[in-house]
């Protein structure tokens, strides 16, 4: 194939000799055309042009010679024999007729043979190397249509100047002779065996190949062809390897599918013994009911008998009932005229009643008064949560029944209805509340924000409000607490959960202690005692109001 053609070996045999005996008519057409032209015309006149060459180039480059890939001026094939490895001077006559080892037939008076089929990678190769070499030849050796493409940059001379590069290679076979001449060089011991005619075992089928093209030595048709035979056995190989790879693929699919099979029939296995086993049982149940529609039956038989029975017995009632009904009517008249005399004088004891109740209660303030002046009780300062606070010993549990006046509710409004109560104390479990609502600040803003806010609802309702946060002795730098907010803090090897339930365990039964953390465990704990547990969103939710 030529060099810019395509890869054609997927062709049927007939399709691939009707394209190679085509090339080669077209190579012979030219060949007369070509013979005028000397070495020394080589680089800047080419044949008449068609419109893709011989092999079907296009072209590209302003100016193509009509014949394929090595078919024109005059059979070059031969132009680079043993000493193409050297330097070819521009000014140096090139015999491009013959005097190669491997000349075409048209030497020897025959036809010239077409241009062997390039694998792809070869063609590709063969163009990199001649685009790298275009802008170290002088600018004189330089054809014409390329110098403009030796201009590019590196890596779009040989994408962009391709069909232009092809062309000038298959037309001037001088402008070959100087291409190889430079990669041999630049091959080094690759090129010398290529020259030679012979390729390693170890190198690359792909630069062989180019190299066998470019310098055409003696078997160089056959190189080129090996070339071929091995690229197309290393993309049979990845094809291969390809189909290895998803028939493994496949494979693996398959057994996980098989496992996941399994499984499944396991897992059926077991639900259809489940299944059975609750078809014994219903069949069971079937038969207890069956049992139990027969004798309810019976029942039913028996019942009627009985009803009608009852029947004949309630008639007779009936006529019974309606005489005592008119002889109560006659009562009921009596008691309600007894019931008018009963409700007067009701009303007159209600109204002594009042009198001795209101009598009694000033009595008793009075009494209350009087006990207090006599055992001279001063109002008190010290409340149960002070003493809890100034000691670490934990203090005997509530009495038996006080658990069963706490309730845990989600409700928001629950919080002011507890704080409503008379005497109300509001415990805080402090970093389950800051770190829930404002976690992202320091621990000590945290501790300010809340007890800030805490002051507030203190001077809201006039309740007793505590805070507690975790730490073995009292944090330096503390902002003094607003007027009504206790702040303390747990002692070593003390958690804050464990002095809240301290503080409740302090109060006197009756109390309400309202409790506020997410933390279950002291909600529950707290709870045992008396004491109301809400959770922090709804301490968060009271101070977002206030």
């Amino acid at each position: 194939m030529p060099l810019t053609e395509p890869y054609d070996d997927h062709l049927p045999p007939e399709d691939r000799s009707a394209a190679a005996s085509g090339a080669g008519e077209v190579g012979e057409a030219s060949a007369g055309a070509s013979a005028s032209a000397g070495p020394g015309d080589a680089p800047g006149s080419r044949g008449a042009t068609g419109p893709g060459g011989a092999a079907g180039f296009p072209d590209t480059a302003g100016s193509a010679d009509a014949a394929g890939f090595g078919g024109a001026a005059g059979s070059a094939d031969g132009a680079v024999s043993g000493d193409a490895a050297g330097q070819v001077d521009a000014a140096d006559p090139v015999d491009v007729g013959g005097g190669s080892a491997d000349s075409d037939p048209a030497d020897d008076g025959g036809a010239p043979e077409p241009e062997p089929v390039l694998p792809e990678p070869v063609r590709q190769r063969i163009v990199t190397l001649t685009a790298a070499v275009l802008p170290t030849l002088p600018s004189d050796e330089v054809p014409v249509p390329l110098r403009r493409v030796a201009k590019f940059a590196p890596n779009r001379r040989a994408r962009l100047g391709a069909p232009a590069i092809a062309a000038q290679l298959t037309s001037d076979p001088l402008f070959r002779q100087r291409v190889s001449a430079r990669v041999l060089a630049d091959a080094g011991d690759l090129g010398a065996a290529v020259v030679e005619g012979t390729a390693p075992a170890a190198a690359d089928p792909v630069e062989v190949g180019a190299l066998a093209y470019l310098a055409r030595p003696r078997g160089w048709r056959d190189l080129i062809e090996a070339s071929g035979a091995a690229v197309r056995a290393e993309a049979d190989s990845a094809v291969v390897a390809e189909l290895v790879r998803e028939a493994e693929q496949r494979a693996t699919r398959a057994e996980h599918d098989r496992a996941v099979a399994r499984v499944e029939a396991e897992k059926l296995r077991d639900e259809l013994a489940r299944v059975r086993e609750e078809l014994g049982q219903l069949r069971e149940e079937s038969r207890q009911l069956a049992r139990s529609l027969r004798e309810t039956q019976a029942r039913e038989r028996r019942a009627n008998e009985l009803l009608a029975t009852e029947r004949g017995r309630a008639a007779r009632a009936a006529a019974d009932a309606e005489a005592e009904l008119r002889r109560a009517r006659a009562r009921l008249a009596e008691a309600e005229a007894a019931a008018g005399a009963a409700r007067a004088s009701a009303k007159e004891a209600r109204t002594v009643d009042e009198a001795r109740l209101w009598l009694l209660l000033e009595t008793i303030s009075q009494a209350a008064v009087g006990l207090r002046r006599e055992l001279a009780l001063d109002p008190v300062e010290l409340l149960p949560a002070d003493v809890v606070a100034a000691t670490s010993a934990d203090q005997p549990g509530v009495t038996a029944g006080a658990a069963t006046r706490a309730r845990d509710t989600d409700d928001p409004a629950r919080l002011d209805q507890l704080l409503a109560l008379p005497r109300a104390h509001l415990v805080v479990d402090g970093y389950n509340v800051t770190k829930r609502g404002f976690g992202e600040m320091s621990l000590e803003q945290q501790r300010k924000r809340l007890i800030s806010g805490l002051g507030g609802i203190a001077a809201q309702t006039g309740d007793e409000v505590t805070v507690v946060f975790d730490g073995a002795e009292r944090i330096p730098g503390l902002p003094p607490a607003p007027r009504g907010v206790r702040v303390l803090f747990s002692r070593k090897g003390e958690t804050a959960d464990e002095l809240i339930r301290r503080l409740v365990r302090a109060e006197p039964p009756g109390r309400p202690v309202v409790v506020i953390s997410s933390d279950r465990e002291v909600a529950d704990g707290v709870r045992r005692h008396g004491a109301y547990p809400l959770g922090a969103d709804s301490l968060l939710r009271r101070l977002a109001r206030s």
